[in-house]
């Protein structure tokens, strides 16, 4: 039996001694635990302020959709008010400057939104939309970058309407959805005479329903499901949109909360790794208990009480951290949040983040504790360390399997998938093991073949790299995990950006028309050339709808088992095809041939997306009918195309035979290239000047726009991978300040033996150079290699090495260690020994 207490009053004595050295300890999961609390109270209170304010995320109470007039609707005499809306993407030209942009035009009547408000300036603006003039309300982002205001003119189409409002926010919309497609709200009853709605314009027609309170909106629906399927017509209702944005948030809370969990973890291998130069200081202490006739296991739970003592401080301090911490992550969040999030304690947050960190600062702390129960007697009259035999310690794998354990249970938690957990924690397992490789290795390195003829303070700095009580492999896998996130989102940020940028390709397009009506098209053509560029691109298009697979319509597929049924995108989706019997240059055959139709009646044989074709089940050989305008259409698969949809060009999913539609109802692009942004610009405004009912794609404003938005999700990234930063600089100053003792005594007997300050000052700033260096050139090896296998496996980009980046990033952290190290020793070089040794 244990004498618990007084085990607890030699852990407390114990404790006040050491005070310092474990606070320190306590510092490295503080900022771990900090973002795991703030994380889950954002999530917390985002799901709670999703579900009180899901009638605003809609607006309404029921939404249908459809890309045709929906028509009258037995709801319509059920509903206490009816708004519409007809939305397309269109040009847009501010006749003030001469410039234009393509939108996103909503040509709205009636009282939308029924609940929650459109934000205005000036206030109620929308109002005046409601009036029926011929006024706008125009997004701010799109003000600001023409340099518009209220009671300037904007032209849409044929027509001219006033600005009388500047949009700020609407219904479910986001700043990253205004960045990528900026709102322009005209009254409905001008659509029709804009010009804009002609065939082959992408037009969604929405109805807004008001019920009446307290309306199961669900179980009134339920008798039309079927009528609306038929007629291709989408319902929205709150539920549908709580679920939909809700699902969406969980998914973004849940990745940034294993992105703190990570930095939790580094915090922890920082107390690991201080809690092994803790026990190395008190093995002579044990070794006196155990003379004293305490057992091995009284004095492993002596040190272990002081372990979860400074584990629950370290969480509750993090806790309380992390609860000021959320009043700062809705503006952080901000421009992707469609909701106004209120802030507030959430208790159960700060319930998780202390259990979690206590038990992940017990677990990463009971492997070099446990030596404690392997010291023998003995060591009070030889204290070697080496006389305490870990190597076959069963606790020891135990305690490594318990920490596996952790973390896939913790990732399972926030993943819902036991494959994407594994693989989580397999990562999280191989980062350290690699960087545990890579410290191990360097210091067997040094340790064998540190050359002879280096000068002294070389030699005397590398070898304190492996001399006991070093912090390498510590430092390494802290600084060098932190490192590596930071370095990956860099790398992949300008690979994006990279691949992005066609308009400084030569052999790349930077402009394409679309929309583009047949009796137009030559005159299109003419304008373009006589601005001398080129026709790169002519491609027609047709749309249309899937009606049945192998003899399978919609209606019946839904019936079916889930093994048989085909994917239900297929039947929903509208899509564009084109009609041609060769490949162009981002195609590449992969499977069947393309076959030509030369006589009429001639079996049809199509062309599909590998990719697509995988995702959705469609194999060589399906007889699949299509609905072009109307008209049945049976068609064969007959090949698969590997189509690159990153290049600038006219990709389809489905490719048709020449001589087939010919003679249906489409619209054209033209795609072309000009030799500089300005002309681009010119170009654009004079094509839509006269032709208004043409868009044209400007990929440098594309560019523009992207960088954009990646800058707004890289801040996002970088603010979380800050708190692993910032805990592997804490480990970084807590290793430093806790080795700080070990180098005072070699520091005194350097200089006793004649050293000079400069020579010792030499040895510790070669020392922390190396530190860094091995820090940061790891964690910078890991990103190449995190870089490489998402550049294969997840974006199919070509492997390119960003070694200026990894420069930067490189000298940043070695100053850092250097400067930290140097600040941490800076008192000792100037002491006397003799001051030094009475301080001691």
């Amino acid at each position: 039996m244990h004498n618990w207490g007084w085990i607890f009053k030699m852990a407390l004595r114990d404790f006040r001694k050491n005070k310092a050295k474990l606070l320190l300890f306590v510092s490295s999961i503080v900022i771990g635990i900090a973002a795991l609390v703030a994380i889950s109270s954002f999530g917390d209170n985002l799901e709670k302020d999703i579900d009180n304010q899901a009638k605003e995320l809609l607006g309404a109470d029921l939404v249908l959709e459809n890309n045709q007039p929906i028509g009258e609707q037995a709801l319509d005499t059920m509903a206490i008010a009816i708004a519409e809306e007809v939305n397309f993407a269109s040009m847009v030209a501010f006749p003030k400057s001469g410039e234009s942009r393509l939108t996103q035009v909503r040509a709205l009547k009636g009282n939308f939104p029924f609940y929650g408000e459109m934000e205005t300036v000036p206030k109620n603006a929308d109002d005046r939309l409601r009036e029926n003039g011929r006024v706008a309300l125009v997004e701010k982002i799109l003000l600001n970058q023409f340099n518009a205001q209220v009671g300037d003119s904007i032209k849409v189409g044929e027509l001219q309407f006033q600005i009388v409002g500047e949009l700020h926010k609407a219904p479910g919309q986001t700043g990253i959805t205004a960045t990528v497609a900026p709102v322009v709200y005209i009254p409905k009853k001008y659509a029709e005479a804009t010009g804009l709605i002609q065939f082959g314009s992408r037009v969604e027609y929405q109805r807004y329903y008001q019920l009446a309170a307290g309306q199961d909106v669900e179980e009134l629906i339920q008798p039309f499901k079927e009528e609306w399927e038929e007629t291709h017509i989408d319902d929205d209702t709150v539920e549908d949109r709580k679920r939909s944005t809700g699902r969406s948030f969980e998914n973004l809370s849940n990745f940034l909360s294993l992105v703190a969990f990570v930095a939790l973890l580094l915090g922890c291998v920082g107390v690991a790794s201080a809690v092994n130069v803790f026990v190395k200081e008190k093995l002579t202490s044990v070794a006196v208990l155990r003379c004293l006739g305490v057992s091995s296991k009284s004095t492993f739970f002596i040190y272990l009480s002081q372990i979860i003592m400074m584990g629950l401080i370290g969480s509750i301090l993090g806790a309380t951290l992390g609860t000021v911490l959320q009043f700062i992550l809705p503006k952080v969040f901000s421009d992707f949040l469609p909701v106004e999030v209120t802030v507030q304690t959430s208790w159960s947050a700060i319930g998780f983040g202390l259990l979690t960190g206590l038990v992940i600062s017990v677990l990463f702390a009971l492997l070099p504790l446990l030596k404690i129960r392997k010291v023998p007697p003995m060591m009070t009259l030889r204290p070697d360390e080496s006389s305490v035999s870990f190597t076959r310690d069963p606790w020891r794998w135990l305690v490594a399997l318990g920490i596996s354990v952790f973390i896939f249970s913790f990732s399972l938690m926030l993943l819902d998938g036991w494959e994407e957990s594994l693989g989580f924690t397999g990562f999280v397992l191989l980062a350290f093991g690699l960087l545990w490789l890579v410290g191990t290795g360097i210091m067997w390195l040094i340790r064998r073949f540190m050359p002879l003829s280096l000068s002294y303070p070389m030699r005397q700095s590398l070898a304190n790299l492996y001399r006991p009580n070093n912090q390498t492999i510590s430092l390494i896998a802290t600084i060098g995990l932190g490192t590596a996130m930071i370095s990956t989102l860099y790398f992949i940020q300008n690979q994006l950006l990279d691949q992005v940028k066609f308009a400084d390709k030569e052999d790349q397009p930077n402009m394409l028309f679309f929309d583009i009506q047949t009796p137009q098209l030559e005159e299109v053509k003419d304008e373009i050339k006589k601005r001398e560029l080129p026709i790169m691109q002519e491609v027609p298009i047709v749309t249309m709808r899937l009606e049945s697979i192998n003899g399978v319509d919609k209606s019946d597929n839904e019936g079916l088992p889930d093994e048989e049924r085909n994917s239900g995108r297929l039947y929903n989706r509208e899509f564009r095809v084109t009609y041609r019997d060769s490949l162009v240059q981002t195609e590449k055959l992969v499977d069947g041939k393309l076959h030509k139709v030369e006589y009429p009646g001639d079996s049809i044989f199509v062309s599909f997306d590998k990719g697509y074709a995988d995702r959705t089940g469609i194999k060589l050989g399906d007889e699949l009918v299509f609905n072009v305008q109307g008209r049945p259409m049976k068609t064969y698969v007959g090949s698969f195309r590997e189509v690159n949809f990153r290049r600038v060009s006219t990709n389809f999913l489905v490719l048709f035979p020449d001589n087939v539609l010919n003679n249906a109802p489409k619209f054209h692009v033209i795609i072309t290239k000009s030799q500089s942004d300005e002309q681009a610009a010119n170009v654009e405004n004079e094509i839509v000047k006269a032709f208004p009912n043409i868009s044209v794609i400007n990929l440098g404003v594309i560019v523009d726009t992207l960088e954009e938005i990646l800058g707004k999700i890289s801040f996002v990234i970088q603010f979380m991978a800050l708190f692993s930063i910032l805990t592997g600089i804490l480990v970084l100053i807590s290793s430093l300040i806790i080795s700080k003792y070990q180098r005072v005594r070699e520091s005194i007997l350097l200089r006793t033996l004649g050293a000079s300050s400069p020579t010792v000052r030499t040895i510790n700033t070669l020392e922390y150079f190396f530190l860094g260096s091995l820090a940061s050139l790891s964690g910078i090896l890991l990103s190449f290699l995190a870089t490489a296998m998402l550049n294969v496996f997840v974006f199919d980009f070509p492997i390119r090495w960003a070694w200026t980046e990894a420069a930067i990033v490189y000298m940043g952290i070695t100053s850092l260690t250097v400067v930290l190290g140097w600040l941490n020793g800076k008192n000792i070089i100037k002491k006397p020994p003799m001051e030094i040794l009475r301080e001691g």
